[in-house]
């Protein structure tokens, strides 16, 4: 089976879950994630997964992922990647060893898939489709993403143009 097969799998079986599938993005998360983009996204994604689940032994392990606040920490819930008991029910990673490369490479992977599927289940006024383009015209300032540079506009190729940071 592929990676994408497994992520594809697994978000049908997520999918059946009433408290999983009860999950959605605030606005604020959603914004959050559409001004910083997807690939600063995916890389806290990755970051948060091995620094909060990764270990053996994670600190305050069942208790160590916020509920909202960032939009990695809601889809660690809605994808059950959020401790290790439930990486161990959902995804049959036993407890007690650290997670390999591997192991949080294919965990990343589908909390982007979550989140891709929720920015486009609920995109921006005017996005180009994938859900995380601001509408065009719009910059992260006029959004009230106060967080982010107000020299950033989404063009007509649904990139964010501006100074990287």
């Amino acid at each position: 089976m592929t990676s994408d097969e497994w992520v594809a799998g697994t978000m049908e079986r997520l999918s059946r879950s009433t408290f999983r599938s009860s999950f959605t993005l605030n606005a604020h998360d959603a914004e959050y994630a559409r001004c910083r983009g997807r690939t600063t996204i995916e890389r806290h994604a990755y970051e948060m997964l091995t620094q909060r689940v990764g270990a053996a032994q994670p600190y305050k392990d069942g208790r160590q992922t916020p509920w909202h606040g960032h939009p990695v920490f809601t889809a660690q819930h809605a994808t059950a990647c959020c401790c290790r008991g439930c990486i161990e029910r959902w995804h049959h990673i036993p407890r007690g060893r650290e997670l390999s490369v591997q192991e949080i490479d294919c965990l990343s992977r589908l909390v982007m898939a979550w989140i891709d599927r929720d920015l486009a289940r609920h995109p921006a006024v005017d996005t180009d489709g994938s859900g995380w383009a601001l509408p065009a015209g719009q910059t992260t300032h006029s959004a009230g993403l106060s967080h982010c540079p107000a020299h950033h506009t989404r063009d007509d190729t649904g990139f964010i143009q501006g100074t990287l940071l």
